[in-house]
């Protein structure tokens, strides 16, 4: 660890928590943490964050300038960004998620994962695709974080070749690093599928593998969104990024770091993920190999201790909604 001195004694805390999915955007948790740390005493500088799921469109606008705009899918509105003039447009797919088509339910990484019947269609996902496409951005930037489609992306494939197939270069932003053929197995594992579940997804994720244009089993990050990442590199020739590097780089977040007396990550669920790609991890991996302390404030936590050393955090509190967080960050600002 790095040792302080008079120079990083009162540098700012850096406060970079991904959003806890379903209860508080990334900013909210970061302001709730900033207002703990401030009262005890120590300067903070928010730094929002995001993988590619939940809050990669707070996280990447304000860095790169962007504007929120909407596009019309299947008659309700999904947000979006655009920076660049236009340029670059980014989406996150997750927005998706309980939409239906074919009698079934895309849905979040989570509980709602259990709830989705094995014959649904991520078709909703292409048309998505489809649409953010024909705003006439030569880039789509498009999360397929917290995100698990039922078909492994048979749908969204057929989908946007039915509408013509996608003019825009397709960069898919991934919240796991796990491959295809890996997908049925790490979600069993992390308890979002039953096992008769997770077989069943791992024999259709293999006949979709045989039937594509190219083969994505082997592809780093292709199991991100349930398979949907590997799908869209495999027939639209996208290509597949780890979301959180992806943001963090433009977010400044290693100079950020650098100046830090310490970082404080945070998610809704410590668990196995976080060490697969999630934005915590990578968070906190970056601030291990620099020596600065990392502490985390989670919704909940399954991470064993072993994981917690792995990711060398020097403590994890528990809070699950804002006034929690405010009291986590003044717990932590005696601790840093």
């Amino acid at each position: 660890m790095r040792e302080v001195t008079a120079s990083t004694a009162r540098a700012p805390i850096l406060v970079a928590p991904a959003a806890f999915a379903g209860t508080l955007r990334a900013p909210q948790v970061a302001a709730a943490l900033a207002r703990g740390l401030e009262a005890g005493g120590w300067p903070v500088d928010p730094c929002p964050a995001a993988d590619g799921g939940v809050g990669t469109l707070d996280a990447l606008l304000p860095a790169l300038g962007g504007e929120p705009a909407t596009v019309a899918v299947g008659g309700r509105e999904v947000g979006i960004g655009l920076v660049e003039d236009g340029g670059t447009a980014v989406v996150e797919l997750h927005a998706m998620a309980g939409w239906t088509d074919g009698g079934a339910a895309v849905g979040t990484r989570g509980a709602a994962a259990r709830d989705e019947r094995a014959d649904g269609s991520s078709a909703a996902v292409g048309e998505l695709l489809l649409a953010v496409d024909a705003t006439g951005a030569d880039a789509i930037v498009a999360g397929a974080g917290d995100l698990i489609v039922p078909d492994g992306g048979a749908g969204a494939v057929e989908a946007i070749a039915g509408g013509g197939g996608l003019r825009a270069r397709l960069v898919v932003l991934c919240d796991v690093r796990t491959s295809v053929e890996r997908v049925a197995e790490a979600l069993a594992g992390a308890g979002d599928l039953e096992r008769e579940r997770a077989r069943e997804l791992g024999a259709r994720l293999d006949a979709l593998a045989r039937r594509l244009p190219r083969d994505p089993r082997g592809v780093a990050y292709g199991g991100a969104g349930g398979g949907l990442a590997g799908a869209l590199w495999a027939a639209c020739d996208a290509r597949l990024e780890g979301g959180a590097p992806f943001v963090l780089d433009r977010l400044d977040f290693d100079a950020r770091m650098r100046g830090a007396r310490a970082v404080i990550v945070g998610e809704g669920r410590l668990d196995l993920g976080t060490l697969a790609g999630k934005a915590p991890g990578e968070i906190a991996t970056r601030a291990r190999q620099s020596g600065v302390p990392c502490f985390a404030a989670v919704g909940s936590r399954t991470l064993d201790a072993f994981g917690a050393r792995i990711l060398d955090l020097q403590a994890v509190l528990e809070a699950g909604d804002a006034e929690a967080l405010e009291a986590a960050g003044r717990r932590l600002a005696t601790l840093v």
